[in-house]
């Protein structure tokens, strides 16, 4: 991958490179080209006003990390073949294409499969269309192929992904508690026994990027007015599609609104492919689109639900270190329906009661492994010596409930 195909200038590195004709190719397809138009961080902007970069942007950087790792191990005596080097860098290219609009919204409303999925069958649709040559991509994506270092650098706790979504969601959204060092932890990484590994005075860098990471998600991907923004999101969809099956027009793309009206249980991306073409016409721009119309939808609780997005005015969350309990749930719909004056059920549609976890390291799905110079190695976690371990490693969970602000005062005792 000598010859270099085109330069991009990244604001987060400064200027990536697309080294080879299939690289670029790939990214000049209309599928790629989709994910200018699919924010990184969902409804985060309304939180953080400047997080209005890409899965585009955050997809190339990704790339741009996996041809670094893949000097830095080269250097350090590991063969990897030209070959090799292409399909993992394909693979971190396209490890986000199956990404709906706003993220993960639509993947618990109108789609029925995640974006993990998606991605799968987004790389082998283009595997047909670019004539076999993403065939060792994917078995490295799928993790199939004998070197499993490969697949790390691609899904891993410590993989070319997370480095760069934490530090280009920092730089975006101005959370100074997410950045890392992404060089320094490049430069650490080695290889033992097919492993990926840091090198062992790496240590407190890979200490700095957990705990980025747990901050990042408690205080951006997590934040509860974007969770507040976004489980309003999914109300929104769930009620347009509980409109449309009762036969009620919506304004919509051809491609949202064959989602909406799909029968339950007919969306099939395995056995039909037209499905996969139709995702790919769904960005962004569709459902903000169709929610500006739906609020003058002749459906109340549509046009509510739609308006309360725009104008952000978002629905109220409460966050618990507890289960919601039954009755104080039933008396929140008990109030929003007395509010509004709905009938019984429709408040449903204005309350959402769920749960939410993370876990900063979990060395139970794939540790990162401490290298050091005698070739032993040993999980990073009981090296660290400067931290609560405890609240890294277990998962924290907490529940939460949204219903409309407008009902506090009736909650009150």
């Amino acid at each position: 991958m000598a010859k270099v195909h085109k330069i991009l200038n990244d604001p987060v590195y400064g200027f990536i490179t697309l080294p080879s004709q299939t690289l670029f190719d790939l990214v000049e397809h209309p599928y790629f080209q989709r994910l200018r138009r699919i924010a990184q961080l969902g409804l985060s902007w309304l939180v953080y006003p400047g997080a209005y970069h890409t899965r585009f942007h955050h997809a190339l950087g990704a790339m741009h990390l996996m041809m670094r790792a893949v000097e830095v191990l080269r250097r350090k005596g590991h063969s990897i073949s030209e070959e090799e080097e292409e399909a993992v860098c394909i693979g971190i290219l396209l490890h986000d294409i199956g990404h709906g609009p706003f993220s993960h919204a639509l993947e618990h409303s109108i789609v029925p499969t995640d974006h993990e999925q998606l991605s799968a069958h987004f790389m082998r649709d283009l595997d047909r269309q670019f004539s076999g040559k993403l065939g060792l991509a994917i078995e490295i994506f799928e993790g199939r192929y004998p070197r499993r270092f490969l697949h790390q650098l691609i899904s891993s706790q410590l993989d070319m992904d997370r480095l760069d979504y934490l530090r280009r969601d920092s730089f975006y959204t101005g959370v100074s508690e997410g950045q890392i060092n992404s060089e320094r932890l490049l430069t650490m990484l080695n290889v033992h026994d097919d492993e990926l590994v840091v090198d062992s005075k790496g240590i407190y860098s890979v200490e700095k990027f957990i705990i980025a990471r747990r901050l990042m998600y408690w205080q951006v991907y997590l934040h509860k007015t974007v969770l507040s923004a976004e489980f309003l999101l999914m109300m929104i969809l769930n009620r347009a599609k509980n409109v449309a099956v009762k036969g009620g027009k919506l304004f919509g793309s051809t491609a949202l609104l064959r989602f909406l009206t799909a029968p339950e249980g007919s969306v099939d991306f395995e056995r039909d492919p037209s499905w996969l073409q139709q995702f790919a016409r769904l960005d962004d721009y569709d459902v903000l689109g169709a929610i500006k119309e739906w609020c003058l939808h002749e459906d109340v609780m549509l046009s509510d639900l739609s308006h309360r997005l725009i104008d952000r005015n978002l629905l109220g969350i409460e966050l618990h270190n507890e289960p919601i309990p039954p009755e104080y749930e039933q008396k929140i719909l008990q109030a929003t329906r007395a509010f509004f004056q709905f009938q019984a059920g429709e408040e449903a549609f204005l309350v959402r009661v769920d749960s939410i976890s993370n876990s900063a390291y979990d060395a139970s799905k794939n540790r990162i492994a401490l290298l050091y110079k005698d070739g032993t190695t040993v999980d990073w976690a009981s090296a660290a010596d400067q931290l609560n371990l405890s609240a890294l490693s277990n998962t924290v969970a907490r529940h939460f409930i949204c219903y409309p602000k407008e009902i506090r005062p009736l909650l009150k005792p």
